[in-house]
């Protein structure tokens, strides 16, 4: 891969923001016989995500690679949803995954998988509690609320791969904010907002995950990750609105996530419904 804008006169003009030492980074996870193929680091890119997908349709980039970048400008959360931050503010990095070996009707698991993957890696590397909010969002806790400091993007990339894309929010302060739900590590009170540490340890924690999902078929109970994704999401216990396409909604408790990775919500009229795509709402506290 090709860093689209490897030049930056004010790389250095946050020092509490160093830049990502992209050196040390690839001798720490690229490596023969492990997923990591390639990494770069870029100053500056519309989307990290968008990128990696148009190398993989262009034949250029294989399974293991890793676009990392310092700012994004046209960052996009689900639903095409905008999402902003500071240069050297957080984490903003694509991976692209092919696997072959599992049946396709499994690669719905990759986010949740991803998911799991990064609140590890955080956890420990941080030093932060971390919850997963169903589908694809990292919760921690700021002065006894619930904030969202992350978000998880999945994007087919042709017909054999898959790109994952992460944000995740470090050092942002309060002021920072781009909403007042939003978080970060930082102030979660984290042991560390070092993001070369941070980085290498979420993506040390994927290839592990990633590992462990493959060799098993991409069976979710078999590899564990059914059970762990259960044991680590905020949303499960609690009464949610799922905000469903075609403008329904439905009301009720979050009581398990299924084998497809469905959250099935039980309503007050006694139906178990399996929600695969939606808005998830959190009404009351578990």
């Amino acid at each position: 891969m090709t860093p689209r804008d490897a030049s930056d006169d004010s790389r250095w003009s946050d020092l509490e923001r160093p830049p990502l030492n992209a050196v040390a980074l690839r001798r720490a996870l690229v490596r023969d016989g492990g997923l990591y193929r390639e990494l770069e680091v870029v100053q500056r890119t519309g989307s990290t995500n968008s990128d990696l997908v148009a190398l993989a349709a262009k034949g250029t980039a294989e399974e293991g690679a890793v676009l990392v970048a310092e700012e994004q400008t046209a960052a996009r959360g689900r639903l095409d949803r905008q999402w902003t931050a500071p240069a050297r503010s957080g984490l903003f990095f694509s991976v692209l995954l092919k696997p072959a070996q599992v049946p396709v009707e499994r690669w719905g698991w990759l986010p949740l998988l991803t998911g799991v993957a990064v609140a590890t890696g955080l956890s420990r590397a941080a030093g932060v509690d971390t919850a997963l909010k169903w589908p694809n969002d990292l919760l921690v806790t700021v002065g006894g609320a619930e904030r969202k400091a992350g978000g998880i993007l999945a994007e087919r990339a042709g017909d054999d791969g898959v790109v994952m894309g992460v944000g995740i929010n470090v050092t942002l302060k309060e002021e920072e904010l781009p909403v007042p739900q939003a978080g970060s590590l930082a102030l979660a009170g984290a042991v560390s907002t070092d993001r070369d540490t941070l980085l290498r340890a979420v993506l040390r924690s994927l290839e592990d995950w990633y590992g462990r999902w493959r060799s098993a078929g991409g069976d979710p109970a078999a590899s564990g990750l059914q059970e762990t994704y259960a044991a680590g999401c905020a949303t499960l216990g609690r009464v949610v609105r799922a905000e469903l396409p075609g403008d329904r909604s439905i009301v009720g408790e979050a009581v398990a996530v299924d084998g497809d990775g469905r959250l099935v919500i039980a309503t007050e009229e006694g139906v178990q419904e399996p929600v695969g795509a939606g808005d998830i709402v959190h009404l009351r506290p578990a």
